[in-house]
């Protein structure tokens, strides 16, 4: 029973340290992005608890690779497609505001601009983010729970509110966006047994078409 509780309280310490890195990166006081510290710090937490990257998702089989590849190609489009011609559209409606997205503008027409903020993307927000929230943070709040489906449930709704917080550069309507995203990027991860391999695809196709779109001059918002 003590070793129960004691390994609640670390994982509770966890959370508490990966949830101060968010608040320090989305008040700006930490420079970049709370990726590439939450990334080193979550790896080096596995390697001293002796807990393999399996574990919070890293696995692939090669049979299905390519069918995960695929699917989540197109959870990613559907998920942009969603968020540009519905959810966004109202969310705006609903809080008379847009999102800002300023700093995304230098990407308009700027090949050189597209092609590095596609590599950021998919390295800090596809991969990165991915470990951090769905394979790394949803699977502590679980644990915590007693990873029963009502935890899964609990892991979904507290990991999302958090990345939405996280992404409060883009105001109030990008928050609650974001947080949307995070949940329908959470569901994707526990429906398809908690491997990362699609919610890594989706998020980054879903981030690509955007990037494209506002290249091109097409994507709401952006100027």
């Amino acid at each position: 029973m003590e070793t129960i509780k004691n390994n609640k309280l670390i994982l509770v310490s966890e959370i508490i340290l990966f949830v101060l890195i968010v608040i320090l990166d989305a008040t700006e006081i930490l420079p970049i992005s709370q990726t590439i510290y939450l990334v080193p710090i979550i790896f080096l937490i596995l390697r001293l608890k002796k807990e393999s990257i399996a574990s919070i998702g890293l696995r692939v089989e090669k049979s299905t690779l390519w069918n995960q590849i695929a699917l989540g190609a197109i959870i990613g489009i559907f998920m942009e497609s969603l968020a540009i011609f519905t959810l966004s559209p109202a969310i705006n409606q609903f809080f008379e505001t847009s999102p800002d997205l300023s700093q995304l503008s230098d990407i308009k027409g700027n090949a050189t601009m597209l092609v590095i903020f596609l590599l950021i993307s998919w390295l800090l927000g596809a991969f990165g983010e991915e470990i951090c929230f769905r394979g790394f943070l949803m699977n502590r709040i679980a644990t915590i729970f007693g990873n029963t489906k009502i935890a899964w449930v609990v892991a979904i709704i507290l990991s999302s509110v958090l990345f939405g917080w996280g992404h409060t550069e883009q105001g109030l309507s990008g928050w609650v966006m974001e947080g949307i995203n995070a949940m329908l990027l959470g569901i994707v991860f526990v429906l398809f047994d908690k491997r990362l391999t699609i919610p890594i695809v989706a998020h980054g196709v879903s981030n690509t078409m955007a990037l494209i779109m506002i290249y091109f001059g097409t994507y709401p918002g952006v100027y």
